[in-house]
């Protein structure tokens, strides 16, 4: 008989505070190279199921603690479906009202998992002048700050608590979990602020470290050209405030198809059911490895669960359709 001793964790007093402290992940199967090591953090594995858990807690209990947040806000945010979510846990533990502006490019289970939660929904139809839906949302959010009484707005994108729930968070559990050096960072982006965070954190334990961004084809992000893009919750259509481009050592563009490709060949070789931007992850470290020719120690991150593109990337017919 086989037996295997697991660790036990200690009983908490709330979902909340099982945010944090993910699995770190050799992933050595879809990375046999003896001269690579890469390292996955699985933010999947938070709660909520994602890594948006955390700065979705970090704004709202820094809001009640600096006195932003009262006991009649109402919190409004806009998402592609994984911060939304997140704020949606924690406002209901928070007892607090919460509106999510989206767009039709949302998958059809966080748009339900949002409504289940209990978060006011509100869909933008028109497209903003990047062809993408996120200056859009933005304009709808200004204007429900009019309109509902106590609306606060998280604003993620320039909000710097962003990157501080990753440097005191992701940032700080990689650096602990970790004896080696690390020389290669390489995480996908949205509103940057999980490569801000975390890069921030490890730099002051590996000075050396270098800092890759995975961003989307389409993605103005590091000022390229926009395009269309199909995968929500990678790249964006404005450039985030809380972004230091000067922190960036290096940009890999991945398109949807090849992050379409790296989810599934995560799923077959190492059993991960992870989500788009994981896959995008995945595609750009196979672009890196013909320009590594010795030891190299690379950590990464897989953002959120694969269930939730089950109507998009894991489905045949959407993925035939795309360009």
């Amino acid at each position: 008989m086989i037996t295997t001793q697991m660790k036990t964790q200690p009983i908490q007093d709330c979902i909340k505070d099982c945010i944090g402290n993910t699995p770190l992940i050799r992933l050595n199967k879809l990375f046999p190279e003896k001269h690579i090591n890469v390292n996955a953090k699985l933010e999947y594995m938070n709660p909520g199921g994602s890594m948006k858990d955390r700065p979705a807690r970090f704004f709202i209990e820094q809001g009640i603690k600096n006195g932003d947040i009262g006991a009649n806000s109402h919190i409004i945010e806009s998402s592609s479906g994984n911060l939304g979510i997140a704020l949606a846990m924690l406002s209901r533990l928070y007892h607090l009202s919460f509106t999510c502006v989206v767009d039709p490019k949302i998958t059809k289970t966080n748009l339900k998992i949002l409504k289940t939660l209990g978060a006011n929904v509100v869909m933008v139809e028109e497209k903003d002048d990047q062809g993408g839906y996120l200056k859009s949302r933005i304009h709808m959010v200004k204007k429900l700050l009019q309109e509902l009484p106590n609306g606060y707005w998280i604003n993620q994108y320039a909000n710097e608590d962003n990157w501080r729930a990753h440097y005191f968070g992701t940032g700080f559990e990689i650096a602990e979990q970790l004896d080696e050096k690390v020389d290669l960072l390489v995480m996908p982006v949205s509103t940057t602020g999980s490569i801000m965070g975390t890069s921030r954190r490890l730099k002051e334990k590996y000075p050396d470290l270098k800092v890759i961004a995975v961003d989307a084809v389409g993605s103005v992000i590091f000022n390229a050209p926009s395009g269309p893009r199909e995968i929500p919750g990678f790249g964006a259509s404005r450039v985030p405030e809380i972004l230091n481009i000067n922190e960036i050592d290096e940009v890999i563009y991945v398109n949807d198809k090849e992050s379409v490709e790296g989810c599934r060949e995560l799923l077959l070789r190492e059993g991960m059911f992870a989500g788009g931007s994981s896959g995008s992850a995945v595609a750009a470290i196979k672009q890196l490895l013909p320009t590594l020719d010795s030891y190299t120690n690379i950590v990464t991150l897989f953002p959120d669960r694969g269930d939730r593109y089950i109507d998009t990337i894991y489905d045949e017919s959407w993925v035939s359709k795309l360009g």
